[in-house]
């Protein structure tokens, strides 16, 4: 069974990349590698809590937990951009079609059939 720092260092280590991912925009490999996260996260929420350890142990959790939560907000960095992009993008699509659908209902006469 892996410990804590074990996965900490793994979590580490992909989140690294993926601020790589988003720095080139690679919003495919970006969700893969997420996942690869979010597996650890859910292995290491299933392991009995390591209370006390040795200093050293204790230390390098705190630097891994804050080196993956900076690497956290450079991803945040670069997604948030790309998802008001895509939000407006889709909020343009829905207002398209209900433009057509209000255009379509008001050019069919009643009875028309079309």
């Amino acid at each position: 069974m892996p410990r804590q720092v074990e996965l900490y260092e793994e979590m580490g280590r992909i989140s690294s990349v993926m601020v790589d991912a988003a720095r080139a925009g690679e919003w495919e490999r970006l969700i893969e590698l997420e996942s690869g996260v979010a597996r650890l996260r859910d292995a290491l929420m299933t392991l009995p809590a390591e209370t006390g350890g040795a200093p050293a142990d204790l230390d390098r959790r705190r630097q891994l937990i804050e080196r993956i939560l900076d690497d956290d907000a450079e991803i945040r960095r670069h997604t948030e951009p790309w998802m008001e992009h895509v939000r407006h993008l889709l909020g343009d699509n829905r207002r398209l079609r209900e433009l057509q659908r209000a255009y379509a209902a008001a050019t069919t006469a009643p009875g028309d059939g079309t």
